[in-house]
């Protein structure tokens, strides 16, 4: 029998970026708010000696253990899902600060046209330019009017960049100037201009100058010491949950952080969420804790599979379309990758931060034309330096052994002397790509895994073909000696990329095709709010964080509203006869 404990205002599940955004929000607001996180606690202190490649990106820790909990995939409809069990393959983050902690923190905003994308796609080319089986819609909201919650998380984040010449025009700069060029990025830079291009710093969390948030939180200067994506950062220089909004709501004193605690169900009466009952990981005793406010804000696979496993929304069926939940799975899956080598020239590949590079954005959304082109969208092309790990890094000519004396005269040689071209693609939903719960794999408390039902489209394919032939076009006038091509796999092997998933309870103005409105409040039951890239009808060419932490920001401001009204859809939807 579970324990029941005393009501709160408002309680979270997961406190990384999205709960701690909520919690400090609220918090500041006079609200009583409880944070749930299945993981331990962590601080600047733990953060301190992880310069370490084996601990950290290659054993990964801070990483959810995949002995406790995974999740299962297959590419068509017909397979049979298998679990992932590499822990390489999947990357979700562990403990306080989730993902935040450890995320490479480039923070650029989605474009005008992601939020109206079926719209302005049908307004320019005309119905049949989308593929019957694509799944895309408009998010129920614009750039303009979401455009204020990202400056409030630049300003939270203190990231440094210098904007992209082709945004809207912003409310404000960023809050710091971008990071120092490289000898390698000023080579990619001059390149670049010289071929027609616009290219910029990328936008990052990783701060340029020591810098007070409007909160009052303290970040330093980044360091380039490299160990920075799935690395802590122990010099406190990149924006973290841990040293950013957690902290804020903390001293507020209205805020309960509870740790290793698992939540199993959001709890309710079918028309209003009542709580959520969790699983003290370590004992093993269950708690019920009520609140007038539930709000997920926890990974996308999370999200999701809670909201199946509590009955809450209607199942996702690929087979005739209906249902929400579980449905527009997107990913950055099949990242586009071309490696130059260079046998007459050396850069310093170690200094470096997990979002350090330049970016050129032509070819992203609707910025070129696509009319004579077989895809929609596009992405971003960089030239992107990580930091040359020793480990993950044996880059070498074509022709070299991939063992013995050669490979590793040729690894020490090419290890200053390589480059790499990058790109994030768009990703667009289908019909057929979601996720439910796996029929025959489950975790250790009997509740079933998720499944990811997930492959290559053609649309991925043609924006590869056609964003990999500009690399090797820059990579030839930079002057490369070797160009290496990645190819887009023949599948999909069940991998995460960088976590940057999305999808499974997607925002719109029509309950009978989103799960949220636009303050990322649930049609069904109007005290749930689900927060974090779950909400996204499809997946932009960039990073989700800024995105979905500007959703966040708004949708705090709709809790407030909506705690001080007591209740109420705070959206009308277009069918207004769905709602529950």
């Amino acid at each position: 029998m579970a324990k029941v404990l005393p009501k709160t205002d408002v309680v979270t599940v997961g406190v990384g970026w999205f709960g701690g955004i909520v919690a400090a929000e609220l918090t500041k607001a006079g609200y009583n708010v409880v944070g749930l996180d299945k993981g331990k606690e962590k601080n600047i202190k733990d953060y301190q000696l992880t310069h370490d490649e084996v601990r950290y990106p290659i054993r990964g820790e801070g990483y959810q253990k995949l002995t406790k909990e995974t999740y299962t995939y297959r590419n068509t409809l017909d397979q049979e899902a298998t679990p992932i069990r590499d822990k390489a393959t999947s990357v979700i983050g562990e403990g306080i600060g989730g993902g935040g902690s450890h995320w490479g923190a480039q923070t650029h905003r989605y474009y005008p046209y992601d939020f109206e994308i079926k719209t302005k796609t049908i307004e320019k080319y005309g119905d049949g330019k989308i593929p019957t089986d694509m799944t895309i819609q408009d998010w129920g909201i614009t750039y303009d009017e979401l455009e204020p919650y990202f400056d409030k998380f630049e300003k939270m984040a203190g990231i440094s960049g210098e904007p992209d010449p082709n945004y809207p025009e912003r409310s404000n700069p960023y809050p710091n100037p971008p990071l120092k060029k490289s000898e390698a990025l000023r080579l990619f830079e001059e390149t670049t201009k010289q071929m027609g291009y616009q290219p910029f710093m990328i936008p990052t969390g990783t701060v340029s100058q020591s810098y007070t948030n409007p909160d009052g939180q303290q970040l330093n200067a980044c360091q380039y010491c490299a160990f920075c994506g799935s690395n802590y950062c122990e010099y406190g220089a990149k924006a973290d949950p841990v040293v950013t909004v957690i902290p804020t709501a903390q001293k507020t004193g209205k805020f309960d952080l509870r740790t290793h605690a698992k939540v199993t169900r959001v709890l309710h009466d079918g028309q209003k969420a009542t709580g959520v009952l969790y699983q003290d990981t370590r004992t093993g005793e269950e708690f019920e804790q009520p609140a007038d406010l539930v709000v997920l804000t926890s990974y996308v696979f999370n999200n999701v599979r809670l909201l199946l496993l509590s009955g809450i929304g209607e199942p996702y069926n690929p087979q005739t379309g209906t249902g929400v939940i579980g449905k527009n799975f997107t990913d950055h899956h099949g990242i586009t990758i071309s490696f130059g080598l260079f046998d007459d020239k050396k850069f310093n590949n170690y200094a470096a931060t997990g979002a350090y590079g330049m970016a050129i954005t032509d070819y992203t959304g609707d910025l070129f034309d696509h009319t004579n082109l077989d895809f929609i969208h596009g992405g971003q092309i960089e030239l992107r330096i990580t930091g040359t790990a020793p480990i993950a890094n044996n880059l070498t000519a074509p022709g070299t052994s991939t063992w013995g004396k050669d490979f590793k005269r040729e690894s020490l040689f090419y290890a200053n002397r390589s480059l790499m071209v990058f790109t994030q693609k768009a990703t667009m939903p289908f019909k057929n790509h979601y996720l439910d719960l796996d029929p025959n794999y489950k975790d250790e408390n009997s509740d079933p895994l998720i499944r990811i039902t997930w492959d290559y489209s053609n649309n991925d394919r043609g924006i590869h073909d056609f964003l990999q032939q500009k690399h090797i076009e820059i990579l030839e006038e930079m002057k490369a000696t070797h160009i290496l091509p990645v190819p887009i796999p023949e599948h999909y092997t069940g991998g995460l990329a960088f976590q940057h998933n999305g999808g499974g309870v997607i925002m719109g103005s029509d309950p009978t095709n989103s799960a949220i409105n636009n303050y990322l409040q649930m049609w069904d039951m109007d005290n749930l709010f689900v927060c974090g890239a779950s909400a996204f009808p499809h997946f932009s060419a960039t990073n989700p964080t800024t995105t979905a932490a500007a959703l966040t920001y708004r949708a705090t401001e709709g809790m407030i509203q909506f705690l001080k009204n007591g209740g109420g859809q705070l959206v009308v939807a277009k069918n207004e006869k769905q709602l529950v």
